[in-house]
């Protein structure tokens, strides 16, 4: 339904599956959508919620117009299994600085009896360390990401001025 009300009907047939692709990237494309649309996707791959980023990317897609859909799915690619305990032992670490180190500090030994309960005790600082530390990377994504779109538009214009 998403690319027959952005296409013309006639005109969706003769599409291969890579221009139909290829349409739906360039459908939103100015440098703010773009920059937006990857700080989205920072966002939403830096929070704990883990087994629930592709249904928060995909909520983020459809409520948020103004956006670059594929931006937001390559800004969760921040986090992978070489991030993911960076990301995490930043997030908590943050969580604790905020509630005055009252958490115990992440070590490797605490693994080694981790439990249901551990998890518990760990989550609610690594939650809002994680919103907070989203938060920042998320604007920062947005301004280096629109540096660099409007920079590309930039050349484009000139080289197109040629």
């Amino acid at each position: 339904m998403f690319l027959v009300n952005n296409f013309k009907r006639d005109s969706l047939e003769k599409l291969t599956l890579k221009e139909r692709f290829l349409r739906l990237l360039r459908l939103n494309n100015s440098p703010s959508e773009i920059a937006l649309g990857v700080a989205i996707g920072v966002f939403i791959a830096i929070t704990p919620l883990y087994g629930f980023h592709t249904i928060m990317v995909i909520i983020a897609a459809l409520l948020i117009r103004r956006v670059n859909k594929f931006a937001i799915l390559l800004g969760t690619n921040i986090s992978t299994t070489l991030t993911f305990p960076f990301i995490t032992w930043g997030g908590y670490n943050i969580g604790r600085m905020v509630f005055g180190n009252n958490y115990p500090p992440l070590k490797w030994q605490t693994f080694k009896h981790f439990s249901y309960k551990t998890i518990l005790n760990f989550y609610y600082p690594l939650f809002i360390g994680s919103l907070i530390m989203g938060l920042a990377l998320a604007v920062a994504f947005y301004f280096i990401t629109f540096w660099f779109m409007m920079k590309r538009k930039k050349a484009r214009e000139s080289v197109s001025k040629v």
